[in-house]
């Protein structure tokens, strides 16, 4: 008897194929436009305009047989509305359908716009962003787990893309790639040694739906600007998944190795041996430059106090 493992394997394969080479999943990808509802934000009466952030739209795609095999886009989805956060999740076959929203919605009411997707969903968030490019609409952020091998390069007009895979998966595998001349945000992610994690379950990790909420609250008062060096790590077997966002490069100082620039950021050793391919305890030359890992935060607020306001 199959596993159901095996069995959801032949299913997905034979989808994917389906998706690829018939001219159904074509015009489930560029088709019409329908129209959707979706939540809309409430600001309140009294809110200062020049200091009000707009609240984020997050669209989450399913993979193939998403309904039963890409539950976790259903449980991040309902941690996300939980958070305040407005977010909706599709199947990955009315992709174009929900993208011509989107587009409407952000002329409407611009907000920082978020994607997210599971497998096959994964390569419709990847279509989905390139989509808006054409229309010259930015993207904030797209992650992508364990997506399609056949998805579309990251397209310029994302500030943030992160890639959560197993490069060995025979149903996702997809080690997506920027266009060139990509500026943003890239961070990739191999899970292939955490035998604890497979294609069917990588969507329903609980630490990575915590990491993606806190990151998606924050993003509309996260500036994406700035040094952007890509990340590519194949995480260790014993070692938690830390989504940064992109690498930042620093001069090593007199006297400085690897195991020292590692507490004195706060990510772990392995991230920087890996990165760098420099022994853990060897002294860096004065001005080595050395790629450290890094999330994007929001700055600090900044206090004004009442005596110091202009009088009117």
């Amino acid at each position: 008897m199959s596993s159901p493992t095996q069995v959801a394997a032949v299913v997905i394969r034979a989808a994917l194929s389906f998706c690829i080479f018939s001219a159904v999943c074509n015009l489930a990808l560029a088709g019409p436009v329908a129209r959707t509802t979706n939540a809309t934000a409430t600001i309140a009466p009294d809110a200062p305009p020049a200091t009000t952030q707009p609240q984020a739209r997050v669209y989450l795609f399913r993979g193939a047989l998403g309904p039963i095999f890409s539950r976790g886009m259903d449980r991040l989805t309902k941690r996300l509305q939980e958070a305040g956060i407005r977010a909706d999740v599709y199947e990955f076959t009315i992709c174009r359908l929900i993208a011509d929203q989107a587009i409407r919605d952000f002329r409407d009411n611009p907000a920082p716009i978020a994607l997210i997707g599971h497998s096959m969903g994964g390569l419709c968030a990847l279509t989905f962003a390139g989509i808006l490019k054409s229309e010259n609409i930015p993207v904030s952020l797209v992650v992508t787990i364990d997506p399609a091998q056949a998805s579309p390069k990251v397209p310029l007009n994302v500030e943030r893309f992160i890639n959560i895979f197993l490069s060995d998966s025979i149903l996702g595998g997809g080690d997506v790639v920027a266009e060139r001349g990509y500026q943003g945000h890239y961070a990739s992610f191999d899970l292939k040694q955490h035998e604890e994690v497979t294609h069917i379950n990588i969507d329903k990790q609980d630490s990575i739906h915590e990491q993606l909420v806190t990151a998606i609250a924050q993003l509309a008062a996260t500036p994406a600007k700035g040094e952007a060096v890509p990340l590519r790590y194949v995480v260790p077997p014993d070692a938690p998944i830390e989504l940064w966002d992109s690498g930042t490069q620093q001069s090593a100082r007199s006297g400085d190795t690897l195991q020292r620039l590692a507490a004195l950021n706060h990510v772990p050793l392995w991230s920087l041996t890996q990165a760098n391919q420099v022994s853990e305890s060897a002294p860096l030359p004065q001005g080595q430059r050395v790629l450290v890992p890094r999330r994007l935060t929001p700055p600090p607020p900044v206090a004004t106090s009442v005596a110091s306001r202009p009088k009117r």
